[in-house]
């Protein structure tokens, strides 16, 4: 049994939406609904969330993509210094799979998983 976890979050590293899908699934499939609902300034993103439909769904939420191309894509401009803030993202995936449950996956139905992983970012929302 293989999940994904995708994660948006906020601009202190915060996870503030958190959806599963299986293990196999492309990143950027969830990329819109990670997106629904919030009005962010910037989109910090890796390759894998390179696409032109994602950037001017991106854009037209009056937000700006910070996603580096891809090798096969054509370059694109992108703010270097702002990208650098993406480790925030990265810091908050080790935080949440310091937890055994989060990392090991012990839980066999989607939704306690899902509850756990909200209950595993609790402590980030209190520092």
């Amino acid at each position: 049994m293989s999940t994904k976890i995708h994660l948006a979050v906020d601009g202190q590293g915060r996870p503030v939406r958190f959806l599963l899908t299986g293990g196999e699934r492309n990143d950027i499939t969830q990329a819109p609904a990670l997106l629904a609902g919030f009005k962010p300034k910037y989109v910090l993103a890796d390759k894998g969330y390179d696409s032109r439909d994602l950037v001017a769904l991106i854009q037209s939420k009056g937000a700006e993509p910070v996603i580096p191309p891809r090798r096969c894509q054509q370059p694109r401009p992108y703010d270097k210094a702002c990208y650098r803030l993406r480790n925030r993202i990265e810091r908050c995936f080790a935080r949440l799979k310091q937890f055994r449950r989060v990392a090991m996956r012990f839980d066999r139905k989607p939704r306690h998983f899902l509850a756990f992983l909200y209950l595993a970012s609790i402590p980030m929302w209190l520092d």
